[in-house]
């Protein structure tokens, strides 16, 4: 029997909260509230109390009393309560259970700050940390592609443009290429980092407070780099999260692209690479099949993450410039799942590129007999032929045509044919001899000769591929810099904080 979805009837109970709305909206944000954004609502409760007592805007008596309030709640205990309706939201229910434990003196922690100040920092500290994992994991296929690249620094390849053969280049060089673009990303999820790694603290409602809270100390406490400076600003400006969804956007968009390559690639017609068995899957009636899955899941997954990024900057989108619900509980959980859908992934395609076969032989027999190497007879004729490059391009696109006509294979692109073609264009035979038209056309001679910067000689890949290995040194001290400063600013509130629940009323 079909479940059937119960008819809609209007609520009968007319008080706070209306129950579609409580099912709607209270209870789904509360419950991701209580995932994700329980921990740092606590610590910048820490953090404003230690900084209002430093600024005397409480007494030690209070202090103290809150500080083992803090310390004393029962934090795992609210993290599985579900929405009741008798607050609010979380944030009035931790209000609460500070008033059971530190009394009248928990009326004071709401001094000099807001919902909105306080919210907002929230939100940037639960998608820094989501950054750092994703940053982390993006570190890791990082270096599983340069490993791969410096492995296969001679392994030929045909190039593509227009999905058409172009010229002969190695697996190393096309690998290091997208190391390159996911270095981009790194370096712009890290400056999606630096903007969203900002306090909002003392902002309050929009216009700060008239107590004399101090603004750079919460910033230090929380560990961000930075204030937003402007009150209204802080508590308006949704770019941060915006940002963090262009990048996480473009991020998946390109790794996409690759994952894609590598699904064409697999295919046996392509037959340039095997997939390990722990990522493949059959099927239920081919006994041949060795369906790469992992790899179709990925290229889903981050059309799912692009979407979910979209849904974010749509969000955002005419929106008022104030503070505003389409910014916060209701679009924040988009942002988390594509950061999570990005570092998920980065993390599988490293364990894929770590295990995939490359069929060497196959790719180099391919190269071998393909016209993807006449660049380099155009160039021979210019260099030792006296020709222009036009002249020398169109004799060997004169000769690549009647080679053609006896086969799709570069074993019939003799010198014969070459001269004649040069005869019917320059009105003479060409000096070049056998040896050196077999050299001209041969898939590695072309690659050794592309010595200059960010070309496949080997040794040219080579000096690249260290030159990335130290840009993930420098990204990976830049990560544990970061982890590092939210560790130390966590362990200096703990230990304030156990400093004031210690100390006498």
């Amino acid at each position: 029997m079909s479940h059937q979805m119960p008819i809609p009837t209007l609520d009968q109970d007319h008080k706070f909260p209306g129950k579609t709305y409580a099912e709607v909206v209270l209870s789904p944000a509360y419950d991701h509230a209580n995932e994700e954004l329980l921990s740092p609502m606590m610590d910048i409760n820490k953090a404003h109390l230690i900084m209002l007592w430093e600024q005397s805007l409480i007494s030690d008596h209070d202090a103290h009393s809150l500080a083992v309030s803090l310390k004393d709640m029962d934090v795992e205990r609210l993290r599985e309560t579900s929405y009741t309706g008798e607050f609010e939201d979380l944030f009035f229910e931790v209000e609460h259970q500070l008033h059971i434990l530190a009394g009248e003196a928990a009326g004071n922690l709401h001094l000099g700050r807001s919902r909105n100040d306080m919210g907002i920092a929230i939100y940037r500290i639960t998608l820094r940390e989501k950054l750092l994992d994703t940053l982390s994991s993006a570190l890791f296929l990082e270096e599983s592609l340069l490993q791969f690249a410096r492995s296969h620094v001679h392994t030929i390849m045909i190039g593509y443009t227009h999905t058409q053969q172009a010229q002969p280049t190695t697996i190393g060089h096309y690998i290091a290429a997208v190391s390159d673009s996911l270095g981009r990303d790194i370096r712009r999820l890290q400056s999606a980092y630096a903007n969203c790694n900002r306090s909002s603290m003392g902002a309050a409602a929009l216009t700060t407070s008239g107590f004399p809270v101090n603004r750079e100390r919460m910033a230090e406490l929380l560990a961000f780099d930075d204030l937003i400076e402007n009150a209204y600003d802080a508590v308006s400006g949704a770019d941060y999260v915006g940002e963090i969804a262009t990048s996480v956007q473009l991020a998946a968009i390109n790794l996409g692209r690759f994952v894609q390559e590598l699904l064409l690639w697999s295919t046996q017609e392509f037959a340039v690479l095997k997939v390990a068995d722990p990522y493949v899957q059959i099927s239920s009636i081919m006994p041949q099949k060795r369906n790469p899955v992992s790899i179709e899941h990925m290229r889903s997954l981050l059309s799912s993450c692009v979407g979910l990024t979209q849904t974010v900057l749509t969000m955002i989108h005419n929106t008022p410039f104030g503070d505003i619900v389409d910014t916060e509980d209701d679009m924040q959980p988009y942002a988390w799942k594509s950061l999570a859908i990005l570092e998920s992934n980065y993390r599988l395609l490293a364990n894929v590129i770590a295990t995939l076969t490359i069929n060497n032989e196959v790719l180099e027999v391919r190269a071998e007999e393909s016209f993807s190497t006449v660049t380099e007879l155009a160039d021979t004729l210019v260099r030792e032929e006296q020709l222009s490059f036009r002249t020398a391009h169109s004799i060997v696109s004169s000769v690549v045509r009647k080679a053609l006509e006896f086969g799709n294979s570069k074993r019939y692109l003799s010198l014969e044919l070459l001269n004649d073609a040069a005869s019917e264009i320059i009105g003479r035979k060409l000096e070049i001899s056998e040896e050196r038209l077999k050299l001209a056309l041969n898939p590695r001679n072309f690659i050794h000769v592309r010595k200059i910067i960010g070309g496949p000689n080997p040794s040219e890949v080579e000096r690249a591929l260290n030159g990335q290995d130290q840009r993930v040194d420098v990204e990976k001290e830049w990560l544990a810099s970061k982890r590092s400063a939210i560790h130390d600013a966590h362990v200096k509130v703990e230990r304030v904080l156990d400093k004031l629940a210690k100390q006498d009323k």
